[in-house]
């Protein structure tokens, strides 16, 4: 394109003109500035409704993770009842009970010891389980030796 062609479609010195009566911008911007109080009773049932579902949701979430912390405590209770029977954890510790011959040989030991309790005339301290554990191997060692 030439200078001359250039200056033709793009004169600098033509300017635009508006009519007097269009203006840009109101006078007064306070009409704008209505609120609409038709809308309000719907917004506040809306906000409602949404509390309501999110309770909901926040209830049936903690049901759920209650739910699964119990089914979790109730299988590892079922896994100690399986090693352990009887075994609760928030009970007192489980006492060994003897049965079958064990349970004759000991009656039979207890009958000693009261005899013995009766012919000194004072008590015996109760024994240590340690103490227990160790008479008890020793028998078992001469058992084994004797045979």
């Amino acid at each position: 394109m030439n200078e001359q062609t250039r200056h033709s479609l793009f004169p600098a010195h033509c300017q635009v003109e508006l009519p007097p009566d269009i203006h840009p911008l109101l006078e007064s911007v306070n009409a704008y500035f209505v609120y609409p109080f038709t809308l309000e009773s719907h917004v506040l049932a809306v906000e409602s409704n949404r509390r309501a579902t999110i309770a909901a949701h926040a209830a049936r979430r903690e049901a759920y993770l209650r739910a699964h912390e119990d089914e979790k405590q109730r299988r590892k209770r079922e896994a100690l009842r399986r090693i352990a029977p009887g075994f609760e954890p928030r009970s007192a510790p489980l006492v060994p009970v003897k049965t079958g011959p064990a349970l004759h040989q000991q009656q039979g030991e207890g009958s000693d010891v009261v005899a013995d309790c009766g012919a000194g005339g004072e008590a015996q301290p109760p024994r240590d389980v340690m103490d227990d554990l160790v008479d008890k191997l020793a028998a078992l060692e001469s058992t084994a030796d004797s045979r």
